[in-house]
This record gives structure tokens, C-alpha cells and sequence, in this order.
């Protein structure tokens, strides 16, 4: 078979040349150029055009790494068959990566860019949410341990919990300087 592939693919660029890589391509699986040596297909060019075929006409290879349009990494693999993938939303936030080891994680982003939840294959898992300037007001994890937060006008943290049962709260003044300090363990700190 790798014969008839090799001969196939010495008519560089007819039409049976195609045809073939776009057979192989619908076969190619991860480790993505490990399986390419499956068939013989060891001319970068080739190679490059299956890769499109798989993930798409906006990349590029460079270093023996696949970079998207927006020149982030989405594919990278060793020699011994080790790989890791990517994948980015419309605004470049990474929203999927996965490895050869078997490890994955996806990832979700708000409008702003912020974080808003992720989980991996570990089954470990996290939410976050944003008040309406971008500061984080609650996370929460898998485990149960979770934290919340409130800012006065400035941006200061003014109270802090968390699922421990631990809480401060904080007063600031007019430039700035933590007037006031109280904490559950009974610690306070008076500036006022």
C-alpha cells in the first residue's frame, strides 16, 4: 500500500495526488504526523494540506508547531508520538487543550476576557463570576471550597468569606488608607 501511495505521490500535483491525500486525511488520527508516516506521506506540503483538511485552512506550520491565523500554537508533536492540542475562542482566550497523556481542560470567558468556568479531566471544575468592572465577586470549586467578594467605589475589597467560614471585612478612606480591620478570628484594627 505505501507503494502505491509513494508512486501516487510522485505525480506531484495531478489530481490523483489530491484525491489520495484526501483519502488519507479522512484516516489521519492523533498523533496527527506520527499516522501521516503511516502512509508515507513525509513531504511537508503534503503534510501541510492534510493538516487543513483536519483543522482547517487559516494555519500554518513553523517549527514543526501548527499556529492558527492569529499565530496561536493549536498542534504540537514530538517524534515518540507525544502530542498537545488547542483551541481558542473569537478573541484568542485558549478554551480547550488536550495531550497525548489523556489530559484535558476546557475553559469558558465572558465577553470581557474573564475566566467564568473550567474543568479538566481530573474531574476538577471551577466558576467565577465578575461584577460589572471586572472584579471577581464569587469562585467556586469542585472540592466545595468557595470564596466572595465586595469593593467599595474604588475598587478596595471591603468584605471577604469563604467556605471555611473564615471573613474579613475592610473600610478605606478618602486616599486610600484601610481605616478599619475586622476579621473572624477576632482580630480588629482601628485607624479611624
Amino acid at each position: 500500500m505505501k507503494k502505491l501511495i509513494r508512486k501516487i505521490l510522485r505525480e506531484h500535483k495531478s489530481d490523483r495526488h489530491y484525491k489520495i491525500l484526501d483519502k488519507i486525511s479522512d484516516h489521519v488520527h492523533l498523533p496527527y504526523f506520527k499516522s501521516m508516516e503511516d502512509f508515507a506521506i513525509d513531504e511537508k506540503d503534503d503534510q501541510l494540506y492534510i493538516m487543513k483538511k483536519i483543522l482547517g485552512d487559516d494555519i500554518y506550520i513553523r517549527g514543526g508547531v501548527i499556529h492558527d491565523d492569529k499565530d496561536n500554537e493549536i498542534y504540537s508533536e514530538l517524534s515518540d508520538g507525544w502530542w498537545r492540542k488547542f483551541e481558542y475562542d473569537d478573541k484568542g482566550n485558549q478554551i480547550y487543550f488536550e495531550k497525548s497523556t489523556g489530559y484535558w481542560l476546557k475553559e469558558n470567558f465572558d465577553d470581557n476576557g474573564n475566566q467564568i468556568y473550567f474543568e479538566n479531566s481530573d474531574e476538577e471544575w471551577g466558576r467565577f463570576k465578575y461584577d460589572d468592572k471586572g472584579k471577581m465577586i464569587y469562585e467556586e470549586y469542585s472540592d466545595g471550597y468557595w470564596e466572595k467578594y465586595e469593593y467599595d467605589d474604588k475598587g478596595n475589597i471591603i468584605y471577604y468569606e469563604n467556605s471555611t467560614g473564615f471573613w474579613k471585612k475592610r473600610e478605606y478612606g478618602d486616599n486610600g488608607d484601610m481605616l478599619y480591620y475586622e476579621n473572624s478570628n477576632g482580630r480588629i484594627i482601628d485607624n479611624r
